[in-house]
């Protein structure tokens, strides 16, 4: 299945926390219909001490949203919105 959207693409969250946030889309994954947009659905992740890294440290990582929950943003002019059903007369 194809997404609307791609790697590169600037979109806007249209539901969830994040609404209302724009951002570029870092990653997509279009056999989960997911994508991840920087700076969006922030998640923390606990690392442990390893050899390279003494201390265990937490750190913020984007997580992936549905892409169902994202529209493209086409310039800064125009607001994202979905596209209506409605015939144009």
């Amino acid at each position: 299945m194809a997404l609307h959207v791609k790697k590169g693409d600037t979109v806007k969250v249209l539901s969830g926390n994040d609404k209302g946030k724009q951002g570029v889309v870092k990653e997509a994954f279009p056999r989960e219909c997911r994508v991840i947009v920087e700076g969006v659905n922030l998640r923390w992740k606990h690392k442990k001490p390893t050899a390279q890294n003494q201390k265990g440290q937490r750190v913020q990582e984007e997580c992936s949203i549905h892409a169902s929950n994202v529209a493209r943003v086409d310039g800064a002019a125009k607001p994202a919105a979905k596209k209506s059903k409605k015939a144009a007369k």
